[in-house]
């Protein structure tokens, strides 16, 4: 295969190469669901597992492997995309997973993720996908917009399902657009990617804005890692509130996130509904999935929090009314 070392491609021929490396997965049959974290060290512990012996072992499981594993096109597209790197006794070492969402492909950061800029996806991306698909259902869309795009798992889930004229996807993290543009690219989607860190940028009010926000305890070093105060909520509740701010009228923002729950209170509810209220917007909340994290609430940030769910939020703006003449 050549050298290891990542060319000096363009960042758009980077991203071309990632595109033709997703598509090349597809031809090939390629499927991974990726569990969480504490499923995958298991698996990945045994003596057994120590080096890939097929697609699902590069590019799921994220073992070393050798180049001739894979068809040639493969670790190829790898170099070309600047995704792989030298691992122990001449074997390499993908820096990017690749994981299975309805009919595409979505690369995402290697495991462990542990870089500051890591792109996350696993089951969590699938509860925000479905609560999309059955929030939108075939609604005509004009224009879309992704916040916190990531792999731009949720870009794509809208443009599948209800076909928005405009698709935009926003993100602060520099790698997570890098991916994305190849995730979007290798899906057909045409999408604007832009690196924002709020919602300002947007211009006009939007019919249709939908989040996925860090919602986990965390040191602040991670982008996704850290959901900020209100029992680590608190960026969740801000999303929401400014995305809420920039809808046309009748337009939606859908939050999908998480919210520790506290001697039986859902605070970020109540703060929702406190504000919101106020501001003459409606909102539809569902807790989703009662239980999940289980294992962050040996955490101190956690000591008094009973249980973490995730939860779907519909917040629907006012329509303009039409005064009748008199």
């Amino acid at each position: 295969m050549g050298p290891t070392a990542p060319p000096l491609y363009s960042p758009a021929a980077r991203t071309a190469a990632l595109a033709s490396l997703l598509r090349e997965l597809k031809g090939l049959g390629y499927r991974f669901i990726p569990p969480s974290p504490t499923v995958h060290a298991r698996v990945v512990a045994g003596p057994d597992r120590q080096s890939a012996a097929d697609l699902r072992d590069i590019f799921g499981w994220s073992l070393p492997f050798q180049p001739d594993t894979a068809p040639a096109p493969v670790p190829r597209a790898l170099q070309d995309g600047g995704a792989v790197e030298p691992a122990q006794c001449g074997a390499l070492r993908a820096t990017v997973r690749v994981s299975s969402l309805a009919e595409d492909l979505f690369l995402h950061s290697a495991y462990p993720p542990n870089d500051p800029n890591a792109v996350f996806f696993g089951p969590d991306t699938y509860r925000f996908a479905r609560f999309l698909r059955q929030v939108v259902g075939g609604a005509a869309i004009r224009t879309s917009v992704d916040v916190g795009t990531g792999t731009a798992a949720g870009a794509n889930t809208l443009a599948r399902a209800c076909a928005p004229e405009r698709v935009i996807a926003t993100d602060v993290n520099a790698t997570a657009l890098h991916l994305a543009r190849a995730n979007l690219a290798a899906a057909g989607i045409d999408a604007e990617l832009r690196c924002s860190r709020d919602l300002d940028a947007l211009g006009e009010p939007v019919d249709l804005i939908v989040a996925n926000p860090p919602f986990i305890a965390g040191t602040g070093d991670r982008v996704y890692r850290d959901g900020g105060g209100l029992h680590d909520t608190r960026r969740s509740l801000d999303w929401a509130l400014a995305g809420a701010d920039r809808l046309a009228p009748g337009g939606r923002f859908l939050l999908y996130t998480g919210s520790a729950i506290v001697a039986g209170r859902d605070r970020l509810r109540e703060a929702l509904e406190g504000t919101l209220e106020r501001r003459r917007f409606t909102l539809a909340y569902e807790e989703i999935d009662p239980d999940i994290f289980g294992e962050q609430l040996c955490e101190e940030a956690y000591r008094d929090v009973e249980r973490i769910a995730t939860i779907g939020a519909v917040i629907t703006g006012a329509r303009k009314t039409t005064l009748a003449p008199k």
